[in-house]
């Protein structure tokens, strides 16, 4: 592709972190404009739908610009997550990159949920290796635990940049035995949450099926063990389904409703020769009708974003249209206008 991890690293370090950047030329966040608070979201771009309707741009293709395209004139949306493009993971993309996604994002009038960064995807330091563990890149992604700190503070800088206060981030491979390890987890993911309260920036732990954080239940333990309010859930119901668990609404009752920053949608269907498989949105176990009516319910405002997943269409862009088609379906069965 071009590029090397080690050169990728090098280039995280502070002092060329500046250098990297673009100049600030997108307007802030309203938000910004008031006292810092995650429970003052911003108001919804429609009069009628309450939360910011939203894709994963590498869910539909590593075509940015056909991406972009699709997410605001084919769904009308006016949200978008950003993950990977042009085969880079987000984190790696260079000053020009950056700045040409930028124009593109302009160019369809879309705005940036967060960056779906694969921030502490990765093994604890010093734990037996996860049976979880993955050798491969994470969405063009491939940073070892030593590399987290530098890759936070390229996440900071991608938010400036893309004009948004959120990065979606995990909690280390899964464990076979957490516990030993749980507190000093949470003591890294609280020392992250600090780093980015000064920038008014939300760290969005995402419950992730091979990570230590899965189910709704692991999630409300690991938000009571880490109060600062800048760190919230990225909430994915699919994921703890996958692992067995019943996202809704068992795991999601146990949830601090407060704390919930971002929700990703994709649904799962068991399967009798291994645990699970993805499905399109409203086609598989999930109670996504429930689910929504919960969160409008409860105030939920923020990025509502479709993983698709699913491939089952054939390419990811027409799995990522049925996926999106059956979410719209979905939304209206639960009586929400989006």
């Amino acid at each position: 592709m071009g590029y090397t991890r080690r050169g990728v690293l090098a280039g995280l370090g502070l002092a060329g972190l500046g250098a990297m950047m673009p100049p600030l030329i997108m307007p802030p966040l309203i938000e910004r404009c008031a006292a810092f608070s995650p429970m003052n979201p911003l108001v919804a771009e429609t009069a009628t739908c309450p939360f910011r309707l939203a894709v994963i741009n590498d869910e539909i293709t590593q075509d940015f610009e056909k991406a972009c395209q699709i997410v605001s004139r084919d769904f009308g949306l006016p949200w978008i997550e950003l993950r990977s493009m042009w085969n880079k993971n987000v984190t790696e993309l260079d000053a020009k990159q950056v700045g040409d996604a930028r124009k593109i994002l302009e160019e369809y009038k879309l705005r940036v949920t967060d960056i779906a960064s694969p921030l502490f995807k990765t093994d604890w330091p010093g734990a037996p290796r996860s049976s979880q563990s993955e050798r491969r890149d994470q969405f063009h992604a491939d940073f070892d635990a030593g590399a987290q700190d530098k890759l936070l503070e390229r996440c900071i800088s991608l938010c400036k940049s893309f004009d948004t206060d959120r990065i979606r981030c995990f909690d280390y491979w899964r464990l076979d035995d957490q516990k030993p390890y749980r507190a000093a987890i949470n003591a890294k993911l609280q020392k992250a949450a600090e780093r980015c309260a000064p920038e008014n920036i939300i760290l969005l732990l995402e419950n992730e099926m091979s990570c230590n954080t899965a189910t709704g239940e692991e999630s409300a333990a690991v938000l009571k063990a880490i109060p600062n309010r800048n760190f919230m859930l990225n909430w994915d119901p699919g994921n703890a389904a996958a692992i067995g668990s019943t996202p809704y609404p068992g795991g999601y009752e146990v949830l601090p409703k407060d704390r919930i920053g971002h929700c990703h949608c994709k649904d799962v269907v068991g399967k009798a020769d291994h645990k699970y498989d993805w499905a399109p949105v409203g086609s598989g176990i999930v109670h996504w009708v429930g689910q929504l009516q919960a969160l409008k319910r409860d105030g939920f405002r923020y990025g509502l974003s479709l993983e698709t997943h699913w491939r089952g269409a054939g390419t990811p862009e027409a799995s990522t249209r049925i996926s999106m088609d059956g979410l719209k379906k979905t939304l209206t069965e639960a009586g929400i206008p989006c």
